[in-house]
């Protein structure tokens, strides 16, 4: 069983959070745009139980993504099941399709653009986002996907990172409700 271990910070100047990454020589990839189409189950609500399902397209490229209930306090830890479905925008509109059908409800759509970068630290490698969230602003994310023994050991190097980085403030709510909370306003 994997778990993925991920702290989310807003940025006030990415810039200076850029030259810190490449002074730790972390390396950008390419920016890519992500369409996350969130469902809701037909018999148990998502935002009381804290899970989250989605049809997630990066390009021509699409995935089901299934996010358990997170289960510890400071970092969003939780268990996570990815799998690649078929490419193109017909089959991302084809699964909604078969969701809806099958029950699930559409919740909301969340547009972002993602810059990856990949950061070796303290004998970790570390997996960071800078997305960029229309109408709710810039965002860092540290990741590490591991199994369930090194969950306290990912949270303890997550933490650390973010010392190293000057990043004090997590961010614990979901782009999905940051931007339900920025279309309420």
């Amino acid at each position: 069983m994997l778990y993925e271990v991920e702290l989310k910070f807003r940025l006030s100047d990415s810039q200076q959070l850029m030259a810190a990454l490449t002074a730790l020589e972390a390396v950008a990839g390419t920016p890519v745009e992500q369409i996350d189409r969130y469902f809701n189950h037909p018999a148990r609500d998502f935002r009381v139980t804290d899970e989250a399902f989605r049809i997630r397209s990066v390009g021509s490229s699409n995935c089901l993504t299934y996010k358990g209930p997170v289960v510890d306090k400071v970092t969003k830890m939780r268990r996570e099941i990815e799998i690649a479905i078929a490419d193109g925008p017909d089959i991302a509109e084809q699964t909604a399709e078969m969701l809806t059908a099958l029950g699930f409800r559409s919740v909301h759509s969340v547009h972002k653009s993602r810059t990856p970068w990949v950061l070796n630290w303290n004998g970790q490698r570390y997996d960071l986002a800078m997305d960029v969230v229309p109408a709710v602003g810039t965002f860092l994310e540290i990741e590490l996907v591991v199994d369930e023994s090194g969950r306290e050991q990912a949270r303890d190097a997550l933490l650390s990172l973010a010392e190293q980085l000057n990043l004090t403030q997590p961010e614990r709510r979901s782009y999905l409700e940051l931007v339900l909370a920025s279309c309420s306003q």
